[in-house]
């Protein structure tokens, strides 16, 4: 509806300019008259008056076209009359011919033989080299050529800058979207992570709790307790990430919608839940403790608590886990005895270590782990700036 509005509101305009460019085409005939000391002017010079001037009612659609016509119509005028001033109708054609066309050289190219051509039929009309109409006209014509040049070259300018800014919004988009992409597989990993921990707390607890529930109800209570404190925390963390999973829209641009997963200040905490699942877990922390890059203070806490839950069901019942803040990376150690039957068996494969691999993998580290003597060992090193996070 509004491209139709304008297209209307254009040819209104058109063919306001088009009898403005009549009447004042007439008013030079009559001029010219008087200064030649003829009469009134003849019915065909008004109609070749009309034809220069009426056919810019479409010169909008094509230009070149309306240009010959009334190029043309004008050389015919010329040699019925003489005007007191240059052809105003060829002169707007001109300017369209400018403002519209391509500037391919061929097209350039015609447009200026054009040019020529009419320039040398109103000469030849005129008799003379140089009349008053074509001194006047030559810098006029050309001035209408440069202008229509001009907004030519000031359109396509304004049509890249726009093409700039609308490809500057779909790689912005685009981006946009892999970013969330990346984010929705950090929370699938986190989604993982958390219920695999959560299960298996669960489950060293319930058979605390079974084994204790005779002897010593005080103790099965308690696990009891600690199960449900689990459950709830990890039905919450699960809750929220699975409906940031289950929406269709990206995430906001500089937004997150759903909580960022625990790092090593809530170390503690982790390390307090398995000892009282009744693993024995001995920390050390090396070196100048100092807040880390948000990728590896949550990926070092992942690692942590998959190696302790791999402790708890595997191992024999304890755990040495060891933090070494190095200049620039920090280093994750973790040993736990295995039952004597699993001692001999090479381990390192499954799908728990698998995953920790990935990530340390992804935040440019590195990650070893396997049995030997007896004993499970893991090793990360995750390296980070040593510029203030």
């Amino acid at each position: 509806m509004t491209s139709e509005r304008q297209n209307r509101n254009d040819l209104l305009l058109d063919a306001a300019i088009a009898v403005a460019v009549l009447a004042a085409s007439i008013a030079l005939l009559v001029a010219g008259e008087n200064e030649n000391g003829g009469g009134d002017i003849g019915v065909g010079s008004v109609l070749l008056a009309a034809l220069t001037a009426l056919p810019l009612i479409w010169v909008r659609r094509a230009p070149l076209a309306i240009f010959v016509f009334v190029g043309l119509a004008s050389i015919a005028l010329n040699l019925v009359a003489d005007p007191a001033g240059p052809p105003l109708g060829p002169t707007l054609a001109l300017y369209w011919v400018a403002a519209t066309g391509t500037p391919s050289r061929s097209r350039l190219a015609l447009a200026l033989g054009l040019v020529v051509a009419v320039f040398a039929g109103h000469l030849a009309a005129s008799g003379e080299f140089l009349d008053t109409g074509m001194v006047f006209g030559i810098p006029l014509w050309t001035g209408a050529w440069l202008a229509g040049d001009r907004t030519r070259a000031r359109r396509e300018r304004m049509a890249a800058l726009e093409e700039r800014a609308l490809q500057a919004e779909r790689d912005a988009e685009r981006e946009r979207r892999l970013a969330a992409a990346e984010e929705r597989g950090r929370i699938a990993r986190d989604l993982h992570d958390s219920a695999g921990h959560a299960m298996n707390v669960i489950l060293v607890h319930a058979g605390l709790g079974r084994l204790k529930s005779a002897d010593d109800p005080q103790a099965a209570r308690e696990a009891f307790a600690t199960i449900e404190e689990v459950a709830r925390e990890s039905v919450g963390e699960i809750d929220q990430m699975v409906r940031v999973l289950r929406e269709h829209a990206a995430l906001p641009p500089g937004g997150n919608e759903v909580e960022p997963p625990p790092g090593l200040a809530a170390f503690d905490g982790l390390v307090e839940r398995h000892r009282a699942a009744g693993l024995r877990v001995t920390t050390q922390v090396s070196g100048r403790r100092r807040p880390l890059p948000p990728g590896v203070d949550r990926g070092a806490y992942r690692i942590l608590q998959e190696a302790l839950t791999n402790a708890a069901r595997h191992g024999d019942g304890s755990a040495q886990v060891e933090l070494t803040y190095r200049p620039n990376a920090l280093e994750v150690n973790v040993e736990n005895p295995l039952p004597r039957e699993r001692s001999n068996h090479a381990s390192g494969g499954g799908h728990g270590v698998i995953g920790m691999r990935e990530r340390a993998a992804l935040l440019g580290g590195s990650l070893e782990a396997g049995s030997r003597d007896g004993r499970f060992q893991l090793h990360a090193r995750l390296p980070f700036s040593d510029k203030p996070a």
